[in-house]
Order: C-alpha cells, then sequence, then structure tokens
C-alpha cells in the first residue's frame, strides 16, 4: 500500500513538471538564431532573451551605428566627394563613382535602404577625416550608450579577414533604443522605397529596404538586415502598436525573418501596457528653506507606461529618491528627485519629477511683511 502511494506521488510529480515543461514551451518561443532579445524602447526591459551577451559578428546591422554617428556629427546638407576607397569597397552598392558629389542625406538613405557599403566608407571619410577616425568615434559611442561587449572594425559591417568586430544581441538593441531617440533615424529606417540623386545620370538612384518586414509585419518600422559568411542572417527589426515599440534582434538566424516575428509575436501578446504614472501626478511636497513658500509640491515630469505581463502587475512598486528639503529659490520645471519603478526587484526605468510652481526666495520685504503679520496676530488674537 505504501508503495503504491509512492509510485502514485512520484506520477503526480511527473505529470505535474511535464504539463509545467509544455506550458513554457508553448510561451516562450524556441527560435533558429544563435543569439536573440526583445526590448522595450522605452524602458529598455528586456521581454524575451537567448545567448544576449554571447559575442558575434553582425555584419550590415553595423550600420546602425554608422547611421547614429553621422546623424550626430554630420550635416544632413553637406555635400560628399566620393573617393576612391569609397567608391571600390565591395558587397552591397548604392554604385558610387569616384570624384562624385551627393549630399548626406542621400547618402544616409544608401546606407540604410540598400545597405550600401560604398555609402558607408563615404560617410566615414566626410565625417571622421578618415575610417579609421570614425571608427574610433564609433566604439566611444558604443561605450558611451554602454555596449560594452561591442567592437567595431568597420563602417559597413564587411568582416572578411577580420575576427575583432563584433556585439551582441543586447549591445544591439541598447544601440537601436538609443538611435530612434533621433526622428531622422526613425525616418529613414521606415522608408520602404526611395530615389536620390545620380549624377551624371539623367535618372535618380532607385532605393528599394531589403527588411521585407516592413511589407509584411504589423506595425513595422524598422531598422536593418545584415549577412555576411561570417556572420550569417542578422535582422535588427523594431514595430509599434498601441504606441509602444519593441526591438527584435536575432543574429546568425537562418530563417531571421521568421525567428524575428515569433519573437516579437510572443512580447506583443504576453506584454501588456500598464500606467504606473500619470505626467504631472502629484507624488510627494518638499519642504523649502529660504522660501516665501514653506514647501513645493513635486511631480512626474512624464507619463509612465510600463510592459508588464497580467501576473506582474500585482508586484509593481515604486522606490523614491528625494531629499529632505530644497533651497529657495526653486524654479517651476525644476528636477527635484526622481522614482524608480519596478516589478519585484527588477528596475524597469527612472522618472524624473520636478517641482510644479516657482517658489521664490525670502527677501527683506517678505521678511518684514511676515513680522508685521505675526506682530498683529499677537495684539489681534482670534
Amino acid at each position: 500500500m505504501y508503495k503504491m502511494k509512492k509510485f502514485v506521488l512520484y506520477l503526480f510529480i511527473l505529470l505535474y513538471f511535464m504539463s509545467s515543461v509544455k506550458v513554457y514551451a508553448e510561451s516562450y518561443p524556441s527560435i533558429s538564431a544563435k543569439a536573440a532579445i526583445v526590448m522595450d524602447q522605452e524602458t529598455g526591459r528586456v521581454l524575451y532573451e537567448k545567448n544576449p551577451h554571447e559575442k558575434l559578428p553582425m555584419a550590415s546591422t553595423t550600420k546602425i551605428m554608422t547611421l547614429l554617428v553621422a546623424l550626430e556629427k554630420g550635416n544632413l546638407n553637406d555635400i560628399v566627394t566620393v573617393s576612391k576607397r569609397a567608391a571600390s569597397v565591395g558587397g552591397s552598392s548604392i554604385w558610387l563613382s569616384p570624384g562624385e558629389k551627393i549630399d548626406m542625406e542621400s547618402l544616409l538613405y544608401g546606407l540604410m535602404l540598400n545597405s550600401g557599403n560604398d555609402a558607408a566608407t563615404a560617410i566615414a571619410e566626410h565625417i571622421g577625416g578618415s575610417v579609421e577616425n570614425f571608427i574610433e568615434i564609433m566604439n566611444q559611442k558604443a561605450r558611451e550608450i554602454g555596449a560594452y561587449n561591442t567592437h567595431f572594425v568597420t563602417p559597413s559591417g564587411l568582416d572578411i579577414g577580420i575576427d575583432d568586430h563584433y556585439t551582441t544581441a543586447y549591445d544591439l538593441a541598447l544601440i537601436t533604443r538609443y538611435a530612434f531617440r533621433y526622428p531622422k533615424f526613425a525616418e529613414i529606417v521606415s522608408t520602404k522605397e526611395k530615389t536620390i540623386p545620380w549624377e551624371g545620370r539623367e535618372w535618380d538612384r532607385y532605393l528599394r529596404n531589403k527588411n521585407k518586414l516592413l511589407w509584411i509585419y504589423e506595425g513595422a518600422d524598422g531598422v536593418k538586415t545584415g549577412f555576411t559568411n561570417k556572420a550569417g542572417r542578422c535582422l535588427v527589426s523594431s514595430a509599434s502598436r498601441e504606441g509602444r515599440r519593441f526591438i527584435a534582434v536575432v543574429l546568425n538566424s537562418p530563417p531571421m525573418w521568421e525567428d524575428s516575428m515569433k519573437i516579437l509575436d510572443y512580447a506583443f501578446s504576453k506584454y501588456k501596457p500598464y500606467k504606473v504614472l500619470e505626467k504631472g501626478e502629484l507624488i510627494k511636497k518638499i519642504k523649502v528653506e529660504g522660501g516665501k513658500e514653506n514647501s513645493v509640491s513635486v511631480v512626474s515630469e512624464r507619463e509612465c507606461i510600463i510592459p508588464a505581463l497580467e501576473d506582474e502587475k500585482q508586484d509593481v512598486n515604486l522606490e523614491f529618491h528625494f531629499p529632505k528639503s530644497v533651497k529657495a529659490p526653486v524654479e517651476k520645471g525644476e528636477k527635484i528627485g526622481y522614482v524608480t519603478v519596478k516589478i519585484g526587484e527588477e528596475k524597469i526605468c527612472d522618472v524624473n519629477c520636478v517641482a510644479l510652481k516657482k517658489v521664490e526666495q525670502e527677501d527683506f520685504g517678505y521678511n518684514f511683511q511676515k513680522i508685521i503679520k505675526n506682530w498683529l496676530k499677537v495684539l489681534n488674537p482670534s
């Protein structure tokens, strides 16, 4: 009898374990990519990951950083003179010729839509003075963003005979998330088709974006494909729905379209927007020293909506980071502190909190009036 009960108990545990594994397998996608990630653009929260910190070559997804640096350091209206070196770069191209003059903005579209390696080199030479100097800027920017497991050797992603050109799925998502703060970046990477000038020809260059998710995936709005024999097929993609954008990265993924759609589908279906704070929501009052008012109301600077699983919403909590007091004068909109939004122990984001109104500093006239008012109260107690 005892053995029978023991057998039934073991059987129950086994069946429970198998059902749990089945549910997990159905909910968390299995993909072919060697490394992958989905990141929420607003908060940076990771919603899906597979080997996210493994260093891998990334082919032409490199050009995301090339575009970012160009937007920060370059001028869209600059006229670039194409060098022999740029015109002779192999691989995907927008067919630049030595000595050709073309505006920077057109080069950026050629960089991202047709994945022009010649465009990447021309951009690097114009902004950096040389490709090598531009690469230094790219690596410096990666460190600034926090992409510490990334190292660039070329502005195009060509890696023949190169072993130390690499990134991680996590770093590439970080770089892309950072780049989306620039409206021009979002505009370029979401463009499906474009014509740009072709000096010396009677017709313009026609560019067509290689990212086919822009045509076939709901809400797709970026960003870059890549392929080399060493890196395999790579894709950084993004999609926006209901006011939120998710960034997906797959590295060395033979079915990169299918893998990307699968993990984006997972993120959109499982993680729903949860409003934590309204813009202008009262957080607390802070004591003001030496002011015409004793305290100032502090409000959230922006709305805070986070992606959360249904059963995580009950675990959302706030940590407050404020001084005990501030000294007058206090300007309206001045940052006073911030709130950290967490789910359990996982930090999701910080939200700055600002003064709701101006509090002026005490002066002689104010203090004199204050003394008179207090004196009158003594003489005429109510």
